[in-house]
């Protein structure tokens, strides 16, 4: 049986749980000075950072890893998967971890989640970084207008609109977890020893109890929310342009999120923006190109 200590992996950073917007999260934190937030995506966990944010760290930063709602050692409450709510435990996290405003780095599932806190908080949100994750409108948009592109890559995640799916992700030991990592990532990483020891690590992970389900939620809430009022609200108040200033990093090679997808979100962006393009990287940008993703990183929350 695989619990929650499997993701309590011991390192140079403290293990802590925080009480942000009704839930308790697990933060892993390293550094000290201004706070730098980092969001995982699908199927990961806060382990997504821990070499990233070591560095980012040591550049005199006060970085915090975080388990989304649902993922990990965090709470995982039946309900809280809508954009709302997850951009809330943000910036509800800034709040309870004693600042003012941070910056956010997110990849995947993440980004989105970051691209709905500077939206929605944009006084808390001071810099933001979106790895692998088009603006969601622009991913909404591209779900309609690419069919042969966005909506044929996206038909695995549809597929997670069948009920009790999470008992496909976990089977045979969370198989599918490595499937979708294999097939979104790029080949030099995924031919890797370091490939084989993420993946078995995220795999352990999402078998966590009720984990898998939760992970889900959050995408099922997409597809739920596009006909109904409270989608129609999201979107509304996605339109509103972003005052955060932003640096978009994307892997040429991702199949999840396409790069024609990802490109047009500047548009939402009003704030200095940024957009960058990684050759021979797919969507798991902070494992596959860990240096050059760092160095941005720090170029861009240094930049005043």
């Amino acid at each position: 049986m695989v619990d929650e200590s499997v993701v309590l992996v011991e390192g140079p950073w403290t293990h802590r749980f925080v009480g942000a917007n009704g839930s308790r999260f697990h933060v892993v934190e390293a550094g000290a000075g201004p706070l730098v937030l980092f969001l995982h995506g699908f199927p990961e966990f806060w382990w997504a950072w821990h070499d990233v944010m070591t560095r980012v760290a040591d550049a005199g930063f006060r970085a915090v890893a975080i388990d989304l709602r649902g993922y990990g050692a965090s709470d995982k409450p039946p309900r809280g998967y809508d954009g709302y709510t997850m951009a809330a435990d943000v910036t509800g996290l800034i709040r309870a971890l004693g600042e003012r405003n941070a910056m956010i780095v997110g990849a995947g599932a993440g980004g989105m989640i970051g691209w709905a806190a500077a939206a929605f908080h944009p006084k808390l949100v001071s810099r933001l970084v979106v790895l692998g994750a088009a603006h969601p409108l622009r991913l909404r948009a591209a779900i309609f207008a690419d069919p042969r592109g966005q909506l044929a890559a996206s038909s695995t995640v549809l597929r997670f609109q069948v009920p009790r799916y999470e008992h496909v992700l976990t089977r045979d030991d969370a198989a599918l977890v490595g499937e979708l990592m294999s097939h979104w990532s790029g080949p030099t990483w995924r031919h890797s020893e370091e490939f084989t020891d993420y993946v078995r690590r995220c795999r352990d992970a999402m078998q966590i109890p009720q984990a898998a389900f939760c992970a889900l939620e959050a995408y099922r809430w997409v597809a739920r929310s596009a006909l109904r009022l409270q989608g129609y609200r999201f979107v509304k108040l996605m339109q509103h342009p972003l005052i955060t200033p932003t640096l978009q990093l994307h892997g040429a090679l991702d199949t999840a999120t396409l790069p024609r997808t990802a490109q047009g979100s500047g548009r939402y962006v009003i704030a200095p923006y940024e957009w960058r393009l990684i050759p021979d990287a797919g969507h798991f940008l902070h494992q596959e190109a860990p240096d050059f993703v760092t160095g941005e990183i720090l170029r861009w929350l240094k930049t005043a």
